[in-house]
């Protein structure tokens, strides 16, 4: 019988998340741990990406008025065309230095709401479209300390709102559809400069309703581009403008895309010296058919509680269903560096829009791909902020999430409303960072960060392990290839899984562990990424390491 105090405990726990009005909690969640890092930043986080130098780009809109942060040294943006404040002191962009815990305003100049991007293998990150005068800019960062925004007019030849981007192995971005474009372009526009058609995207758009924008696409190991918009996918050949194959529709038909907003990853590629590579692909979540019209009319239908899996590289794919413990709109999905794949943030009914989602769902998940079927899926410790509508995530260097943003509304609102917008930053700590598995946890002390790595080479990495027993055959290095996340879907984001060809102790518990790295292009676009050891599932702190 369970004691007295065990109890009283488990009631103040239901106490404590019965206050929280329609908050979806539960009780006997497992692991994970939250920490708030600033209250505010100023702005919300609508968009996202880590950068080689640890710092965190964030934005959201130059629409919204002014914004909590004030633009430095008395600068003010002058836009005449914007539709909320033509002359505007405060900031819409931040950039977050992780390790110090520290922002700082930047400067865009227009409207950057809805908009898309990736990290170019230099380091820099290339910002497509937006809306009003920002639907055709191109915007780069380069990390560097005292670096801002610089915009490319007409950067683009298709008005890009809620379009995909993607690097492509030479090196080019790719970028996909957008409200109104069913077709595609390149960026730089040095080989195609006019947009493409692609007929899949005008056969995915519901009228009056969309459920085809933000589109997944990911680089398959051949080369291709699994492009998935509404509820199918194809496997597309982006050099010939050929449909190589169609997938199956997923099982039930229902959208999985925005605003049904569901999200997917491509699970982590593993056996890359295999003659041939399989992908996965997982896509969780999102809102049944009807769900936006319902909402607009003050009804919340119940969020999908469905992942489909499918392997793309077969050839007679066919989508497996899963059921998750929590449904879920609006979530996002990460990539952790041990191969797991995290499920936070969204809602538990409605769909994504102004005031159109209910129910937070405040409970991450872990996906354990490498788990039977029915035992894949693990509730992790909640959260007491709900991040709705515009919120956003990223995979940091030392194993957290970074979370933020939250703004279901046309405008800042913090009072008056369900749900305040949220300028606040937190992190979530798998519980592999737990303080328990302190000596289990690899520490790499060779090569150095920013070392440059090649394709098809044999690298040793040396790491420190303090554990009294090394199991050589749990130890693997995984390479990561961090994200834009915006709107559900984390953008570029890749899981390379190295493995380990030889593991060596070398005394003082110092390890050599050989690795080769990913053959070709088409597994690995050239760029930045982060290297870590995993050792028995818990990872060392990252690296970034240049391949080329």
């Amino acid at each position: 019988m369970a004691s007295p105090s065990f109890i009283f405990s488990i009631l103040l726990l239901h106490l404590l998340f019965a206050s929280l009005p329609s908050h979806r909690t539960l009780t006997f969640a497992a692991d994970g741990s939250w920490q708030l890092l600033q209250k505010s930043v100023g702005i919300s986080a609508m968009h996202m990406q880590l950068l080689r130098n640890d710092r965190v780009i964030m934005f959201d809109r130059t629409d919204f008025g002014p914004s909590n942060l004030l633009l430095p040294n008395g600068k003010c943006r002058n836009d005449p065309t914007d539709t909320a404040l033509q002359v505007d002191c405060t900031a819409h962009s931040v950039e977050y230095d992780v390790f110090a815990n520290k922002f700082r305003a930047l400067t865009v100049q227009t409207d950057v709401w809805c908009s898309s991007g990736a990290i170019m293998p230099d380091g820099n990150l290339f910002q497509t479209g937006g809306f009003n005068d920002g639907e055709r800019r191109v915007r780069v960062f380069s990390p560097c300390r005292t670096c801002d925004w610089n915009e490319i007019p007409n950067g683009l030849t298709a008005k890009r709102w809620y379009a995909s981007n993607h690097i492509l192995p030479d090196g080019r971005q790719i970028i996909v559809g957008g409200r109104g474009q069913f077709n595609y372009e390149f960026i730089p526009k040095n080989i195609v400069s006019n947009k493409i058609n692609l007929p899949f995207l005008s056969e995915t758009n519901d009228k009056g309703i969309e459920n085809n924008l933000y589109p997944f696409v990911f680089l398959n190991v051949d080369g291709n581009l699994f492009i998935f918009a509404n509820n199918r996918a194809i496997l597309f050949d982006y050099v010939n403008n050929i449909v190589v194959k169609k997938y199956p529709m997923i099982p039930g038909g229902e959208p999985r895309s925005y605003p049904s907003t569901g999200s997917a990853v491509l699970l982590p590629l593993k056996n890359l010296k295999a003659a041939a590579i399989e992908a996965e692909v997982l896509v969780c979540g999102g809102a049944p058919k009807g769900s936006y019209l319902q909402s607009l009319k003050g009804t919340f239908m119940a969020a999908l509680n469905t992942c489909a899996r499918i392997k793309i590289t077969d050839p007679n794919p066919e989508w497996v269903m899963e059921t998750m413990p929590l449904a879920r709109v609006m979530g996002d999905m990460i990539l952790l560096p041990n191969g797991n794949v995290l499920l936070i943030n969204g809602a538990g009914s409605g769909t994504a829009g102004w005031e159109q989602g209910r129910d937070p769902v405040l409970s991450p998940v872990l996906y354990q791909p490498d788990n039977n079927i029915g035992s894949r899926f693990e509730v992790q410790n909640p959260t007491t902020t709900p991040r709705m509508y515009h919120s956003t995530v990223a995979l940091l260097r030392d194993g957290r999430v970074l979370v933020g943003g939250s703004n279901p509304h046309a405008f800042y609102n913090f009072t008056g409303v369900l749900f305040p917008t949220e300028l606040s930053l937190e992190a979530f700590s798998p519980a592999y960072l737990d303080a328990k598995f302190d000596k289990m946890r690899p520490t790499i002390i060779a090569p150095k960060s920013m070392s440059g790595i090649r394709y098809r080479k044999k690298y040793t990495i040396q790491v420190v392990i303090n554990s009294d027993k090394v199991d050589e055959s749990s130890v693997s290095v995984t390479m990561f290839a961090p994200a834009f996340n915006t709107h559900s879907f984390s953008m570029n984001q890749r899981l390379l899984v190295l493995g380990n060809e030889k593991v060596t102790a070398v005394g003082n518990s110092i390890y050599n562990i050989e690795a080769t790295t990913p053959k070709s292009g088409n597994l690995a676009p050239s760029g930045f990424y982060l290297l870590f050891v995993v050792h028995q599932g818990i990872p060392s702190q990252g690296i970034w390491v240049r391949l080329h």
